[in-house]
């Protein structure tokens, strides 16, 4: 796979730009003439109909969930007619992540399909829901967006395109559709989409809602910018609002609604920056509501208009489909199905995770229950705040929030997401909904932590999660296997990894002993952790010196990127920047994006010129089209971001 396959790949099925991709196309999704329906098949009443309606970035932005900006009727209307789920979560909070937990029924990083439009293969023996639903006798739809981080994901649907309609169902069989909603998407904030649509009608010559009434976020800086998009996302809120309803008329118009249990959700969190691709509710908390008509009544936890606390989450959303449809959910199913004729035992907890977003890697893991969220950053050492290359083209008050930033223009709270990250985080978020207070060290906390921890460790632990091993190294280590193979196997030391990678990241001089020792271990991801604890340390790292050096000779690419970084803050940017060079002609994609990044803060850190990093990626600079590749290394001496 050449290096250009990170940075050049487009894509019709929606996302990010700079780790392969494009967002959704733009437009409303077009609804089949009623004239060509059916309306009366002779369809297997013994199971319910099961439509999905799916809407992307957006938290429960909506009047139902308590937003009194919000204009939501159809949506509202639902909620009244069915239950809201209080608690529900995207496992990760980007779509393809998201998605690939939804369409295998297991967490994506217990597959090492946590990073962002990544290609991974998972056990052929592993079925995707879809595909177990027509094994059972579904006709199964999907209109449009796919998106899954699968190498090859195969053809689970009767129907995947902009015109699968459960319409086209033969007569007698019991439908599963979805059909997903890109109205509120990131990239419909940007001026050419916004005039688009106000020149077809679709959005009022001003929003709705005037600038200066937006309630801000705390953490968003008050600019006139930041104060536009919002204002504009609020109307593309309704204008999704719209498509649901127009979905939810058609089902009454084919009289199908009496025999379909209608779900509505979000994919992840809100668009606005610190929404998407962060973990925290603003990034992962999505509306939940759930219709079920009288024949199915007896399915429902609780009363129509009444709210569910119980904390979901995709993972559980595959195995809970199955359960209404009575259909025998696959034993790798890692969800716990919370309706239906194998109803679980209710949650306590939902457990979260972060990977590589766009062209970015940090590794992060999270609990989250009715009350606290816990937050392990496994790359304390970079900001929330990086540069993502397609979030700063399309949203405007992603540059605005930067550029208030770095005229010190912020407050505590508004300047946190440009700088680098605890390594924990706790917050009561019923106290606390925009998670701005960070417990982490309160002593009052201190058991509440100790918990929470532990409880994220038996997570990762259980489903052996690989998302400690670098993206770089993930395929080598597979081998003609899996990822999920690998991992399974005995060569994999994931309680070993884990802990020392929580002693890496806790930024304690005290573990650099540990770290040392670990540099000599026979696995390489042992040691390209034992060398991020050296490089999160930077200068109270110096006694590891001599052995940082050795790595730059490492069999293993990350492992010799690590020791690279690390060693220009130990007084050795030659050396460093030799091994670089070695490394971006002769290594494989995800290296090379891994060398990226690291030469970037190497700059940013005042270790490395911007003549010779802008010389060392030249040749990049020569092979791909300017927006595809940290363009912001190469030209922008000043280091802004806001071009």
């Amino acid at each position: 796979m050449p290096t250009a396959a990170i940075f050049g790949i487009r894509s019709k099925s929606g996302g990010s730009s700079s780790i392969p991709a494009i967002f959704a196309l733009l437009g409303l999704t077009l609804l089949p003439s009623l004239a060509f329906c059916q309306a009366s098949h002779n369809a297997d009443r013994s199971r319910p109909n099961i439509l999905w309606i799916t809407s992307e970035d957006n938290s429960p932005y909506l009047g139902c969930y308590g937003d009194r900006l919000a204009e939501t009727p159809n949506l509202d209307r639902l909620a009244a007619q069915g239950i809201r789920y209080r608690n529900a979560f995207a496992n990760a909070p980007v779509c393809s992540t998201a998605r690939t937990t939804l369409i295998t029924g297991m967490y994506a990083c217990s597959l090492g399909a946590h990073n962002h439009r990544s290609r991974v293969r998972i056990p052929q023996a592993f079925p995707l829901y879809p595909a177990v639903l027509r094994a059972a006798g579904y006709y199964c739809t999907n209109n449009s967006k796919t998106d899954y981080n699968l190498a090859d994901p195969g053809k689970p649907w009767d129907e995947s395109n902009g015109k699968a309609h459960y319409r086209n169902r033969p007569p007698g069989r019991p439908f599963f559709a979805v059909f997903n909603l890109t109205t509120s998407h990131e990239g419909q904030l940007t001026e050419e989409a916004v005039a688009r649509r106000r020149a077809s009608g679709l959005l009022l010559p001003k929003p709705r809602i005037a600038a200066d009434k937006i309630a801000l976020p705390p953490y968003h800086p008050d600019t006139p910018v930041v104060r536009r998009d919002w204002s504009v996302y609020y109307d593309n809120i309704t204008l999704m609002d719209r498509e649901a309803g127009r979905l939810l008329e058609e089902l009454e118009d084919l009289g199908l609604a009496d025999d379909t249990i209608v779900f509505y959700y979000s994919d992840h969190g809100g668009a606005l920056p610190r929404g998407k691709r962060n973990i925290h509710d603003s990034g992962t908390r999505v509306p939940l509501i759930l219709r079920f008509p009288k024949k199915w009544s007896h399915l429902a936890p609780a009363q129509p208009g009444d709210w569910v606390d119980q904390p979901v989450s995709f993972v559980d959303f595959p195995a809970t489909l199955l359960s209404l449809a009575e259909v025998k959910i696959p034993e790798n199913y890692e969800g716990r199905p919370f309706l239906g004729q194998a109803k679980a035992t209710a949650r306590d907890h939902v457990f979260l995770f972060r990977g590589r977003m766009d062209e970015r890697y940090d590794t992060v893991r999270a609990i989250r229950d009715r009350q606290f969220r816990y937050i392990r950053n496994y790359s304390p050492q970079r900001p929330w705040g990086q540069h993502y290359s397609y979030a700063f083209r399309v949203m405007p008050s992603m540059s605005s929030w930067y550029e208030a930033f770095r005229a010190g223009q912020c407050n505590a709270a508004q300047a946190r997401y440009w700088q680098a990250k605890p390594p924990e985080e706790l917050y009561d978020v019923a106290a606390d909904p925009f998670e701005i207070r960070n417990l982490a060290n309160d002593p009052q906390y201190a058991s509440r932590l100790a918990a929470m921890r532990g409880t994220l460790r038996e997570e990762m632990i259980s489903i052996r999660d690989p998302g400690l091993i670098p993206e770089g190294m993930a395929d080598r280590l597979a081998g003609d296997g899996t990822v999920y193979n690998y991992t399974h196997g005995d060569e994999y030391p994931i309680e070993r990894i884990v802990d020392l990678a929580d002693r890496a990241t806790s930024r304690d001089p005290a573990a650099l002993p540990d770290l040392i020792a670990a540099m000599a271990d026979p696995h390489p991801v042992v040691r390209y952790w034992s060398v991020t604890g050296c490089l999160i340390l930077q200068e109270k790292a110096a006694p590891a010196k001599q052995q940082l050096q050795a790595l730059l000779r490492d069999d293993w690419a990350d492992v010799r990127i690590a020791a690279a970084e690390t060693l220009g803050y130990l007084g050795e940017p030659e050396a460093a920047l030799k091994t670089l060079e070695a490394t971006i002609t002769s290594g494989q994609p995800y290296e090379v994006l891994a060398l990226l990044n690291a030469l970037e803060f190497m700059w940013r850190a005042g270790h490395v010129p911007l003549s010779r990093a802008q010389s060392l990626v030249a040749d990049l600079q020569l092979a791909e089209p300017a927006d595809r590749i940290p363009r912001y290394l190469l030209d922008l001496p000043g280091g802004t971001e806001s071009k």
